[in-house]
């Protein structure tokens, strides 16, 4: 992830997360801005594939960043700003997607692709991805987010979802072969 330049971004560490939280606890906006600038990247990124679409992935984390701002009060600081932001952030792609009961568009997320030789593949593949994501129950596709898209422990997963570590396995198991399943059927990649 990127700050707008080519330069990585340095990830917080727990001292100064903490700091930061402090500070945003007293309302300090810079302080919150800085931890969401951390989160931005992959925040988006699960708005982004639960949804389906660039445009509700956007009012997804508008709506995200809004909520965690207006509740920061709560966060405790046990996990990762980061790990709460996410789930903030699944719930509130998950809640457009809710109201909106719509199959993402063909070309939904085109413009996401990298430009390389084989960008008719990868738009491909994206289209696939994300046609078959939105076919998904809502908690088989917010499971499968979590874990391949922000990196969730299931344990944290199980928690968000207030399921057992047992029944998040076994979503996501169900919900890799169903993707897998729809890209072999489109043969982007074979059995």
């Amino acid at each position: 992830m990127s700050n707008g330049s080519n330069t990585p971004r340095k990830e917080l560490t727990r001292e100064e997360e903490r700091d930061l939280l402090a500070k945003a606890h007293k309302g300090d906006q810079q302080a919150f801005a800085r931890l969401a600038r951390q989160a931005w990247g992959r925040m988006f990124s699960v708005c982004l594939s639960i949804t389906g679409n660039r445009a509700d992935a956007e009012d997804a984390l508008q709506n995200a960043l809004t909520s965690a701002w207006k509740n920061i009060e709560k966060f405790d600081g046990r996990a990762r700003f980061s790990t709460w932001a996410y789930r903030i952030a699944s719930n509130a792609a998950l809640q457009i997607v809710r109201s909106r009961r719509e199959v993402p568009e063909e070309d939904a997320g085109v413009d996401e692709i990298a430009q390389t030789p084989e960008v008719g593949s990868q738009v491909t593949s994206a289209m696939v991805v994300r046609q078959a994501l939105a076919q998904l129950p809502d908690d088989f596709r917010e499971v499968i987010v979590l874990r391949e898209y922000t990196g969730m422990s299931y344990q944290d997963i199980a928690a968000h979802q207030g399921i057992p570590i047992q029944t998040v396995k076994s979503r996501i198991n169900r919900a890799r072969a169903k993707l897998k399943a729809a890209l072999v059927e489109a043969g982007v990649t074979s059995a």
